[in-house]
């Protein structure tokens, strides 16, 4: 079970190897640095044991929903950062709360939105037990985004689209970046917005991806 030694081998034994396996790969060391100290196997679901819970690999959260590879999130995390410092994020897609307790470890403050309600209070609450009081989550609509809480130094949404939507890029701070995996199933790559002036935005195009949806409508 997820969260029991295996082979007498601890989690900090799986993490510090992850995280080790992540910086060989080019991963920013920081961002590895954090994913040796949160917890994955936390948010693994139960049946998982320590080693599948920090192998390189997708494992399912339920209601269709997964958690991403730590390959993948680190990625993404060290893509939000780079060049700049993102005090204030806005997550789409809390999912089971790993890729928000990484960012969580990397900014100053996190507001994650999860459409789907048990994986949203679940969520909440194993953030609370791990302490990570700067995060703040909410049962809401991802296309939306959180305008009461904008702009955003950072944009990272963890479930893809054809495109971008335009109420995200509204509540992107001048300077900030938006993350996102944008295409079809099966042609999916991360993309980079960064917007430069009110009226400019920048685009840049990174790794072939997979990810679930985003879908508009709450669960």
């Amino acid at each position: 079970m997820a969260g029991e030694t295996t082979r007498g081998l601890t989690p900090e034994f799986y993490r510090a190897r992850m995280a080790r396996g992540l910086r060989t790969r080019g991963i920013d060391a920081a961002v590895c640095e954090v994913m040796g100290r949160v917890p994955r196997h936390v948010f693994a679901a139960a049946g998982w044991d320590l080693e599948q819970a920090y192998a390189d690999i997708t494992l399912p959260i339920g209601h269709g929903q997964t958690i991403s590879q730590p390959y993948v999130v680190a990625r993404m995390s060290e893509l939000l950062l780079e060049g700049s410092d993102r005090r204030s994020v806005l997550e789409v897609g809390t999912g089971c709360g790993y890729q928000t307790a990484v960012l969580a470890g990397l900014c100053e403050r996190v507001y994650s939105l999860e459409r789907i309600a048990a994986l949203a209070d679940s969520a909440r609450a194993r953030l609370r037990e791990l302490g990570l009081l700067r995060v703040h989550t909410k049962h809401g609509d991802g296309f939306a985004g959180w305008p009461q809480q904008a702009p955003f130094d950072g944009i990272l949404v963890t479930a893809a689209a054809a495109q971008v939507p335009p109420e995200l890029l509204a509540q992107l701070r001048v300077g900030g970046r938006l993350v996102m995996p944008v295409g079809p199933p099966g042609h999916q790559e991360l993309l980079t917005v960064d917007r430069q002036d009110a009226d400019t935005l920048r685009v840049g195009r990174f790794d072939a991806v997979t990810f679930v949806p985003l879908l508009p409508e709450l669960d």
